[in-house]
């Protein structure tokens, strides 16, 4: 995690009483009350029958329910993610672009791996026909980059490039994203 990331983490937590009510232990003993098995049902329960919001219930659930916690098999969540070989071989090529990126920080989600210094400033997600690369600059910076479309990542990235083989990080590429960690 980022120190951003991480101040962020403990402030859920120092705010957890405070704003709710109640400790986090005694949030998750109401959460293994919960009727639901999925953890995006669990979440809900919490907003509809606690007014818990996603952040502070995924927080509660992660530590009621730590098998369900992704953020603590980042391994398993990339090999799940990046299974199909020609996907992991752009991610690899990604990663070799950013790999002396001073102060990166590199996370796995479930859905993309992200990429931050003090902000996100790239992630990357398989997709048919190849990965989609979000990064933290305007579209206009490269003719070949385009608008994001629900991606699931940071709103700070702003445009998307589809890369369909490691040889597509090209220097272009590189210096994209370059530019998107400067600006992080």
């Amino acid at each position: 995690m980022t120190s951003r990331q991480e101040k962020w983490f403990a402030s859920i937590l120092e705010s957890m009483e405070r704003e709710t009510g109640k400790t986090l232990d005694e949030w998750v003993v109401i959460a293994r009350t919960c009727p639901e098995t999925r953890p995006a049902a669990r979440k809900a329960w919490f907003k509809a029958v606690h007014g818990i919001g996603t952040n502070r219930a995924s927080v509660i659930l992660g530590k009621a329910f730590p098998e369900t916690a992704h953020w603590a098999e980042p391994d398993n969540l990339r090999g799940a993610l990046w299974a199909d070989a020609g996907a992991r071989a752009v991610l690899e090529a990604i990663e070799a672009a950013v790999a002396d990126f001073p102060g990166l920080v590199s996370a796995q989600r479930k859905g993309f791996t992200a990429f931050s210094k003090a902000f996100q400033f790239a992630s990357a997600r398989p997709a048919r026909g190849g990965v989609r690369l979000g990064l933290a600059v305007e579209p206009d910076a490269d003719p070949r980059l385009g608008p994001p479309k629900n991606e699931g990542w940071s709103e700070r990235l702003t445009s998307v490039l589809v890369l369909t083989a490691p040889a597509g990080v090209d220097s272009g590429v590189k210096a994209l994203l370059r530019q998107a960690f400067e600006r992080s």
